[in-house]
């Protein structure tokens, strides 16, 4: 069954974004059912809990950790393959400049959910319009 899976489009897409395994395309697929759902794709990261959260009262407006909200196992498998692109595949993905530059900015954690965001609305992106993900173009029908 998992072979059948594995040949799946979607999975394809996924795999060539990140390298991912099925069960986190699987997962991805289960989480998100329906892409049409979503108006925007970077809606997608804060329906995973990938999103801070905000401590808003008066005068204060502070940003917290990621909201956890969504799906836990969804969450954590997209979360561990945006870490092994970044330790495995650190310098041979096209993402690794903007990676490169935000760990300038802030902490290897951090970095890994903002690539685990940005992983999430890829997918979406590439799963509503059915195109396939190319490193050296970004995008490829």
């Amino acid at each position: 069954m998992l072979e059948k899976l594995a040949r799946n489009d979607l999975f394809v897409r996924y795999y060539n974004l990140s390298r991912g395994g099925v069960l986190t395309a699987l997962s991805f697929k289960t989480s998100i059912d329906a892409p049409s759902r979503f108006r925007r794709v970077s809606d997608a990261g804060a329906f995973l809990g990938l999103t801070p959260k905000k401590y808003q009262s008066g005068e204060v407006d502070r940003n917290g950790g990621i909201s956890k909200q969504g799906n836990r196992m969804t969450r954590t498998l997209v979360y561990e393959a945006a870490s092994c692109l970044l330790t495995r595949y650190g310098t041979d993905i096209s993402l690794a400049i903007w990676t490169n530059e935000l760990r300038h900015r802030m902490g290897y954690k951090k970095v890994i959910v903002a690539l685990a965001r940005k992983l999430t609305t890829l997918m979406l992106s590439m799963w509503k319009s059915e195109i396939f993900y190319n490193e050296r173009f970004k995008a490829v029908n």
